[in-house]
Parts: C-alpha cells; sequence; structure tokens
C-alpha cells in the first residue's frame, strides 16, 4: 500500500513539474493588418501607402510568472509605396512585401481568465519590391531598416493549453527609400514613421 501511495504521489509531483514546464513558453500564429501612415518630409518627397494584409509568428518564453522574452517574424501579402516628388507628379508606385523580425520584453497582468499585456523591444524591417505590373520603377531594391516595437494587447485563456490574442503594435522605423538614392527617382524622406498593425491570434502553451 505504501509503494502504491509512494507511486500516486511521485506521478502527481511529476505531472505538476510538468505542467509547470509546459506553461513556461507557448507559440501564437495571428492574422495581421499592416497600416503605414502618411508621410510629408522636407526633401518635397510626399509618401501615400496602401494596408497590407499579413501574418506574425511569435515564441514566447516566461522568466517569471509575469515576465516573458518574446521573438516574432511578421510578412505582409503586400503593401503598396506610392512616392510623389517634385520630379514625379504623378506618383511613383512600389509594391513590397515587409517583413519584421524584432524581440521584446513582455509584461502581463492576470484577471481570472483574462491575460492583458505590454511589450516593447528592438526590430529590423526588411522591404523587399515585388516585381510585378504594379511595380513603376526597376531602381528599387531591397532595403533594411533598423528599428523597434511595442504594443499592448489581452489574452483569453480558453484552456491551460490555449488562449486567444488580440494586440495592437507600433512598429517605428526609416521610411524606406528602396535604394533610389542617385537615380534618376529619389524616394528619400529623412523620416521616421509609425507603422500600425493590429492583430488577432490563437496561442498554445507548452
Amino acid at each position: 500500500m505504501k509503494k502504491i501511495v509512494s507511486l500516486v504521489f511521485l506521478l502527481a509531483m511529476c505531472a505538476a513539474a510538468g505542467h509547470a514546464q509546459e506553461s513556461r513558453q507557448d507559440i501564437s500564429i495571428s492574422g495581421s493588418v499592416l497600416i503605414p501612415p502618411f508621410i510629408a518630409s522636407s526633401t518635397d518627397i510626399q509618401v501615400h501607402s496602401s494596408r497590407g494584409f499579413g501574418a506574425l509568428a511569435s515564441y514566447r518564453f516566461m522568466i517569471t510568472p509575469t515576465s516573458a522574452l518574446e521573438a516574432n517574424y511578421g510578412v505582409t501579402y503586400q503593401n503598396k509605396f506610392t512616392f510623389y516628388g517634385p520630379a514625379f507628379y504623378g506618383g511613383i508606385q512600389v509594391p513590397a512585401r515587409v517583413q519584421e523580425i524584432s524581440f521584446a520584453y513582455v509584461r502581463s497582468f492576470y484577471f481570472k481568465n483574462w491575460n492583458p499585456f505590454v511589450e516593447a523591444g528592438p526590430g529590423a524591417f526588411i522591404f523587399l519590391p515585388i516585381r510585378n505590373s504594379g511595380l513603376q520603377t526597376i531602381d528599387s531594391k531591397q532595403q533594411t531598416e533598423l528599428g523597434g516595437m511595442y504594443g499592448a494587447g489581452i489574452a483569453y485563456e480558453v484552456s491551460p493549453s490555449f488562449d486567444i490574442r488580440a494586440e495592437y503594435r507600433g512598429l517605428v522605423t526609416a521610411v524606406p527609400d528602396f535604394g533610389t538614392g542617385g537615380s534618376s527617382y529619389d524616394f528619400a524622406t529623412k523620416k521616421w514613421w509609425n507603422m500600425f498593425e493590429p492583430v488577432v491570434g490563437v496561442a498554445y502553451h507548452f
């Protein structure tokens, strides 16, 4: 009997330890909408951009019950950037995919099944021109800009393994010129912008 009790106790301890270990990590997949703002600059270049739909994948590792480190990768299907300037009044369009690689510190708060959180950290943003019929200058090139991200959101725990997350994110970086400096079209604005990105997705804890 003592052996059975000891075995049950040992299994319970292992299960508890396994559950605690599982709860220290999660991955999430979210749908996103990237919305760059209008930019007018001192160089007489204006930038009008369309919203782009995409996806965001994130990995979190809990370092305390309320603090985590996060890694993110995001990509949009297509944003359209249109540049207006003295030499191109009609506008020059550059369709592009925007990719994000970022890292953040996440602070969470717990109210029963509702878990609000805030986060911030550094990031790199890759603007990749899409060679299709919408591209109006072949001078445009892939460009990577450094910056940062911040966000605030809320997670609702539907089970010990899954939650639903909604978040507003801001991506801060230099406005791209797609490497056109010195070409017949110079898109340089010498400005930074704050791109807006609402996301909604599902996270799995393990």
